[in-house]
Formats: structure tokens, sequence, C-alpha cells
């Protein structure tokens, strides 16, 4: 198994956690004079096993996703969220912080010229003359 220290991790913690809310409300609450009813812990045990088994999944998959090291310069990319200078931009799925010279709206496409750290620095994609050149064939 690929990830079975993972698994296993897992395992234990989720019935670490199940343990101590049953004895939270068999034995805590009470004391207290909160009485919850069989059902309602059953209900609660459940609704904490469903959450525990999709932080699983999502964990599991973030495992086995390979990470990109770093983007290469010259890449192109898109702004996830404004650049004033800095913000996000999506490169092969992967959020990175970035940092333009001017303000770049989200959605806009722009190239990697450069990393400093882990912030990429980026331009808006130039315009090769060929859109220029069609308008004025029309």
């Amino acid at each position: 198994m690929k990830h079975a220290k993972y698994t296993a991790y897992s395992v234990i913690t989720t019935l670490l956690a199940e343990l101590a809310l049953m004895a939270v409300v068999l034995w805590l609450l009470p004391r207290w004079g909160i009485d919850i009813p069989l059902w309602g812990l059953i209900l609660m045990m459940a609704a904490l096993g469903a959450y525990d088994y999709i932080t699983y999944r999502l964990g599991k998959e973030a495992l086995d996703k390979k990470p990109m090291i770093s983007p290469d310069i010259g890449s192109k990319c898109q702004v996830a969220t404004s650049l004033t200078p800095k913000g996000y931009v999506r490169v092969n799925g992967e959020l990175w912080q970035a940092r333009a010279s001017s303000t770049i709206d989200a959605g806009e496409e722009v190239v990697v010229v450069g990393i400093k750290r882990m912030t990429l620095l980026v331009s808006p994609v130039e315009n090769d003359g060929l859109e220029s050149k069609r308008n004025t064939l029309r």
C-alpha cells in the first residue's frame, strides 16, 4: 500500500475521536445535567465518521497528487485574483502567489518572467503583432 501509514493514522485518530465523543456524551454531559438520548449519540457518531471519511479521501487525494516543483519561466498562467500588484495566479491547476508591475484583472492570461522565493513575477501576455495584422487586413 502506498499510504499505509496515513490510512492507519486516520483509522486510529477516528476511533479516538469517536471514543472521546462517546465519553463526553455519556459521562461528562450528564454531570452537568445535560442528557442526550442514545439515538442522538449514534447520530453524532455517524456524522463524525462521515466527516472523517471525507477528510481522509481529500487528504489521500492530495497526497497522491504530484506537486509542481516550480513553474518554468515563460509558462503561461491565468490570474485567479486581481494582481494589484500582488495576488494569485493558477498554473497547471495550482495556485501560486504572484506579483506584477501593473494592475492585472482576474481571468487575464499572464506569463511568468521570474521567480523570487515562492512568488512568481508575471507580466501580461504580449500580442506578437499577428492580431493587429489580421485587423488591418479586414
